[in-house]
């Protein structure tokens, strides 16, 4: 497909037959005289009064415990960059059809203007204050497509002052997706994390994001070297927020290349087509390469491949080993809703991660298969999905996004470690029904 047919396409599926892709459908009927008189005055009465004398029947008589707002401000948009936030409302409404599509989760998008400085970027203090009025409609917040540094203290903040999850996806979903790919790979290599040397080259929100959680993973600090548009970032650099300054370290390496050498793990979240055979040939024996610059990554994988890397993902739906966010956040706040936690914690990320990577070490149900075959004709031919118990597929280190066990075992674990670190309000006992239960909804919702 070229790029004009592309456009038409894409240009007409948002058009027709109605703008946009999103309404919302009535869960009642309203059909006549006495249900109108229920859904409405006099009988809408009712329910205001029991949550006014008892407020958590909120969670009983309205639809905040399974809506999410998708709140962004445009200024960080994939592979758009700054583009404002009418021109990013066709992506958010793109989220809530994820969000309803793979975890039957209503979700509003919510484009706030007017919450930017004097150069146009994000104001953390108006988007703070903005978003944290929500909390009275809302069971969770997803953050979206908030430029950086403003968005690390919009999460951070909202967090402690919310009592409802909030989520930056951009920061945590990629980190989540791709520590459970880099668990596998390292699986296949025989590496171990606290070992690894990783070189990353885009030191935004998901760059600074994804290198936090690998630590917390069991990655050491003194092994990472961050670039950024500049460079290595480096302890000599004066022109560091607080984030990068966070990684900076005395070396002597000043580029994406010298940063590259010895390493284990590439990461891009950065530029398209970056780097090079050589520098991959410069790299520790059998690396992993995570190249997910959007829409043409920091090396093709054929290209890596051929260099002498062992694994190899993107963020590309069209070459293995994507790493797409539709494998966490559905799940992730599915579960969360589901146990009304009140945020979205590290024990709760890392166990999303550990979900995926199970997952795409387990024998695949052939029902399962038979869904898999519908959506990945191609890779379904070329045996895909074949393995046996404990194989890993070095074309598939994570579960595709169709596999209908992802949002149900990531819910599960998630509401799990909810539970066990103390942040849900509500108790699953039977976690093996549970996750069935999921399934089922899943299914029938289809």
């Amino acid at each position: 497909m070229t790029k004009e047919e592309l456009k038409a396409q894409s240009l007409a599926y948002h058009q027709n037959p109605t703008p946009g892709k999103i309404s919302m459908i009535a869960s009642k009927p309203c059909d006549t005289g006495a249900e109108l008189a229920l859904a409405y005055t006099p009988g809408v009465a009712q329910p205001c009064l029991e949550i006014k004398e008892h407020p958590e029947t909120v969670w009983e008589y309205t639809t905040r415990g399974n809506l999410v707002a998708v709140v962004s401000d445009g200024t960080a948009v994939l592979g758009l960059g700054n583009i404002g936030p009418e021109a990013g409302l066709p992506v958010m409404e793109g989220k809530a059809v994820l969000f309803k599509r793979f975890a039957d989760i209503d979700s509003i998008p919510l484009c706030i203007g007017k919450v930017f400085n004097e150069k146009g970027r994000s104001d953390a203090a108006k988007i703070i204050e903005t978003v944290e009025r929500l909390e009275p409609t809302f069971g969770g917040i997803n953050l979206e497509d908030i430029g950086a540094p403003a968005c690390f203290e919009i999460e951070q903040t909202l967090k402690k002052r919310m009592n409802i999850p909030v989520f930056h996806d951009d920061q945590h979903g990629t980190a989540i997706i791709s520590l459970a790919a880099i668990i596998n790979a390292l699986k296949l290599t025989g590496k171990k994390i606290a070992e690894c040397k990783f070189a990353v080259n885009g030191a935004g929100a998901a760059g600074i994001s994804c290198s936090r959680f690998y630590i917390t993973a069991g990655a050491k600090k003194e092994n990472f070297i961050l670039c950024d548009s500049k460079g290595v970032i480096h302890k000599g650099r004066t022109d560091l927020n607080a984030e990068k300054a966070e990684f900076a370290v005395e070396t002597e390496a000043r580029t994406l290349a010298d940063a590259m050498k010895g390493a284990d793990i590439f990461l891009g979240f950065s530029a398209p087509n970056c780097v090079t055979p050589e520098m991959v040939k410069t790299m520790a024996p059998n690396p992993i390469i995570f190249a997910m610059a959007n829409p043409v990554p920091e090396i093709f994988p054929d290209v890596a491949l051929s260099a002498g890397a062992a694994v190899v993902g993107t963020g590309r739906s069209d070459f293995p080993n994507q790493i797409n966010n539709v494998l966490g956040f559905p799940g992730i706040f599915r579960g969360a809703l589901d146990v009304r936690a009140k945020d979205i914690n590290e024990p709760m990320k890392l166990a999303a991660s550990l979900a995926l990577s199970e997952l795409a070490t387990e024998e695949i149900p052939d029902e399962v298969k038979a869904q898999l075959k519908i959506a990945y004709p191609d890779d379904a031919k070329s045996g895909m999905f074949d393995g046996k118990v404990g194989e890993i597929n070095i074309r598939c280190v994570i579960p595709k996004p169709f596999d209908p066990r992802v949002v149900p075992r990531v819910a599960r674990r998630v509401a799990e470690a909810a539970m066990k670190s103390n942040v849900a309000q509500l108790e699953i006992t039977d976690l093996d029904a549970y996750e069935k239960s999921v399934a089922e909804r899943l299914q029938s919702g289809r």
